[in-house]
């Protein structure tokens, strides 16, 4: 009897992990092919193209690439004849005028990731073009961090005129996972609710952190960044910041961390 009971509490643990682990990857899959528009040395620039797209029904964001000019992105498409069909429609309606189109990253499988199936392309890819293999640390939270970074003093502005407050620093986050090739849900609530739980004191690069009154009531989310700082869109309209996370007022308010990749 007491055989039965227990394979059936380790039936019942399997099954109950099982369950856990699809929470976690709902929501979350590798970003494919996306478009790449402008060299902006101005913000502003990048913010108005950004805010035309979404208008359209894209969704697109702006960042700040290694050079120091800002880029717009947007699109996940299976293949890149999908990619340059849609480019050259906005083009067409002139939209856009040059762009490029990004492979997908080369990044090794990832825990509770949603491969998507396969989509046979159009046309053969030519070597090298299947995707793109990171430059630098291959360790992605690293990747995610040292990325985040690059958007601190932009004016960062979520979905232009249009966003609704609360949703600056999602959409930030949003915008760092999709650059290192991983999409996740766009809420700062969805996100908590998405991915592995982490303790505090076992924070990587890369992590999310969370905010709010509660676990039912997460209104911010910044990406850890190391040595206790994360970087953040602290609210509508400011700038992106560096802040830690044993301040006064984060520290009250941290709810939990999450690590996707």
């Amino acid at each position: 009897m007491s055989r039965i009971l227990s394979a059936l509490l380790l039936l019942s643990s399997l099954l109950w992990s099982g369950s856990a682990c699809a929470a976690q990857a709902e929501g979350l899959s590798r970003v494919g092919y996306s478009i790449q528009v402008g060299a902006f040395s101005e913000v502003k620039n990048a913010e108005r193209l950004t805010t035309t797209l979404q208008a359209k029904g894209v969704e697109a964001f702006y960042f700040k690439k290694e050079n120091g000019v800002y880029a717009v992105r947007f699109g996940d498409f299976p293949h890149k004849d999908a990619a340059r069909k849609a480019a050259e429609k906005l083009s067409g309606e002139k939209v856009i005028t040059g762009y490029y189109i990004a492979p997908p990253l080369c990044a090794p499988p990832l825990p509770g990731i949603i491969e998507k199936p396969a989509v046979k392309p159009e046309k053969k890819p030519k070597k090298g073009e299947e995707c793109v293999i990171p430059k630098g640390d291959r360790e992605m939270g690293v990747i995610a961090a040292r990325t985040a970074e690059r958007f601190v003093g932009i004016p960062y502005r979520w979905g232009g005129s249009t966003v609704v407050d609360g949703m600056d620093c999602s959409g930030f986050v949003r915008a760092v996972y999709n650059l290192c090739g991983v999409n996740i849900p766009r809420s700062s609530g969805e996100q908590f609710h998405t991915g592995q739980a982490i303790d505090r004191a076992a924070l990587r690069d890369g992590d999310l952190l969370f905010f709010g009154d509660s676990a039912a009531k997460i209104n911010h989310v910044g990406i850890y960044a190391g040595d206790g700082r994360f970087v953040h869109a602290p609210r509508r309209g400011d700038d992106i910041k560096i802040s830690r996370v044993d301040e006064s007022y984060f520290e009250k308010r941290f709810i939990g961390a999450r690590r996707y990749f």
